[in-house]
Order: C-alpha cells, then sequence, then structure tokens
C-alpha cells in the first residue's frame, strides 16, 4: 500500500470514550506529508494516547525520525544512560525493572517532554501492557468545589524519594537503578493543574513524582493524602485505556495531560520497548503562572520549546 493511499485513510478508531485511538497499517517509516502529521497532531489532542499497530517502524532511526516531526526531541533521561550510540533513545527493559507505579514521564524537571512514543521490541507471550490515563478526564470529573480547591494548588515532583516497594515486586537490580537514578537530584515546583497549551483543555498534573503540596503548614502526611485522593481521579478505570502489545508497535501520548503505568504481570519473561521523547515547554497554571526549578539543570537534558504567544487556553 502506498503512502499516499495510506495518509488518504488517516481514520483513527476510538479504543475509549474518554482516551485512546489506534490506526492499523500506517507506515511510520517513510516520509509523511505535514498533513499527514498534522492529523496525527489533532487526533492526539483529541484522544490523549494513538496506537499504530503494523507501523512499519523497526529501528531506533525509523523511530527517531517519526518523533522528530512532533518538535525538537530530547535526550534520552536526565540520569539514565540511552542505547548505546543512541542519545535519544532509552531502552525501557525489563531487565531494569518495571515502570509499576502511575507517572507522567520526567515531571521533576522544569520543562518535561510535551510527547512520549514507545516502541515494541521483544514481547512477553502474555501480560507487559501499557495503562495510559487521561488526566483531564480526571479533572472533569472532580466535584467542583475540589476543582477550585485543585486549581490553587502546586506541587514538588522530584526524582528522590521513597522507592519502596512491596517485596513481591522488587527487581533484583532496584538498589542499582536508583542510585543511576537520582545521581543528580531534581526538584520541580508544578501546577497540580495544568493547562493544555494546545486546547486549552485542564488536567491534573501529579503522579508518581508529586511528593508534596507547597501549602505552609501542611505536614506530610496531610500532603500525601490530598495528592492520593486527586489521583484517584486520574486512575479511575473509566479514564485508563489498556494498550496491549503487538509486534511493530508504535505507541504515541500526551505527556502533558497522561499519566501511565506498566503492570508486572508477566512472570519475569522478556520485555523491552524503546522510548523517544519530544522536548516540551514550561507548564502553566490556571493563574498562568509557570512552573520553577527548585534544583537540578535541565537545560542538557532538553531544551525549553517557547510556543507563540496566545497559544495557551484554559478551558475547563
Amino acid at each position: 500500500m502506498s503512502t499516499t493511499a495510506t495518509e488518504t485513510r488517516l481514520e483513527f478508531r476510538k479504543l475509549g470514550a474518554r482516551i485512546g485511538a489506534e490506526i492499523r497499517g500506517l507506515d511510520l517509516s517513510s516520509d509523511l506529508s505535514d498533513a499527514a502529521i498534522a492529523r496525527i497532531r489533532e487526533a492526539l489532542n483529541t484522544h490523549k494516547a494513538l496506537v499504530f499497530r503494523d507501523a512499519n517502524i523497526h529501528d531506533d532511526d525509523a523511530q527517531v525520525r517519526f518523533a522528530s516531526r512532533f518538535g525538537p526531541l530530547t535526550q534520552a533521561h536526565p540520569t539514565v544512560a540511552s542505547v548505546d550510540g543512541k542519545p535519544a533513545v532509552l531502552p525501557v527493559d525489563s531487565e531494569n525493572g518495571s515502570a509499576n507505579n502511575w507517572h507522567t514521564d520526567v515531571t521533576f524537571v522544569v520543562n518535561p517532554p510535551q510527547a512520549s512514543t514507545l516502541r515494541s521490541i521483544t514481547l512477553p507471550a502474555y501480560g507487559g501492557e501499557t495503562l495510559i490515563a487521561s488526566s483531564a478526564a480526571a479533572y472533569r470529573d472532580l466535584p467542583e468545589e475540589l476543582r477550585n480547591f485543585a486549581d490553587t494548588l502546586w506541587a514538588i515532583h522530584t526524582n528522590d524519594y521513597d522507592y519502596s516497594v512491596p517485596k513481591n515486586l522488587e527487581h533484583a537490580s532496584a538498589e542499582e537503578r536508583r542510585k543511576e537514578f537520582i545521581r543528580i537530584h531534581f526538584e520541580t515546583a508544578h501546577p497540580v493543574v495544568r493547562v493544555h497549551p494546545l486546547t486549552g483543555e485542564r488536567g491534573l498534573f501529579i503522579g508518581g513524582f508529586a511528593q508534596r503540596l507547597r501549602i505552609v503548614g501542611l505536614s506530610n502526611t496531610e500532603s500525601k493524602d490530598i495528592l492520593r485522593l486527586l489521583q484517584a481521579y486520574v486512575t479511575r478505570p473509566e479514564n485508563v485505556v489498556r494498550v496491549n502489545w503487538e509486534p511493530d508497535q508504535l505507541v504515541l501520548f500526551d505527556n502533558r495531560i497522561t499519566q501511565h503505568y506498566a503492570p508486572d504481570n508477566y512472570d519475569g519473561q522478556p520485555r523491552q520497548l524503546n522510548r523517544v521523547t519530544v522536548a516540551g515547554d514550561i507548564p502553566l497554571g490556571v493563574d498562568g503562572r509557570s512552573s520553577t526549578s527548585i534544583l537540578g539543570d535541565s537545560s542538557v537534558y532538553s531544551e525549553t520549546v517557547v510556543l507563540p504567544a496566545g497559544v495557551s487556553g484554559a478551558r475547563r
């Protein structure tokens, strides 16, 4: 099937009412037209997570080329090593443990990625899905009084926190992985409710790296209780799509307004995805204030995308 013919049928099939859509047979290794990329961006704004099946994308270079159509790329990670010779590619490998906690990628820096791509490489015979949640749907679910309260909140995100997990979920190399992950300490203050710069939607910008609220006089326990309450709205089943992996598959999700989770449900079988992320802007809260860095310099990891004046809105 020719690229042109494929592009004329850029119709995404919804995977759920609130998040997720898929398309099969779009050749992501080809030189997609600007119109096709614009259609994909439009679909991403609408569905938050896109699944490309039979994508004909078999190597890191093709993944990097596709991701770069959406903006400049970040380095693989602020602290974790990339694939050898591929500075923008992060191996997401079961050999190093699984990301079995809800999070948004790299929110401990002041300029987190705007979008993430994951490409299937080695898949287990069963399990190994990726769960992706809409934080915009979560925000809309909040009672009005709680929405108004959340609009005023700021949270401290950090890569240096208590990584303790139940022993049955702890990976053999967990301690070494943790040392690598926190070799540079980052802390950033982000609004709990972030305004999406392209759609104006509001979403709960929290997840695993959000460790405490920035409220004077609030105890850590009280802070975590409020974050747990808000997080429970994000992970409601109605707000989550469960992506089942296939060979030759790529997933693109909007890191500004989603969270994701990789359940460790494949009995130690090999599982590897490669991740490439697109550089992002500095988040804005409902009141128009920007996130601020407290510790750590993220400029080597990623440039900051500066959006044209007037792009951001504040749609509820």
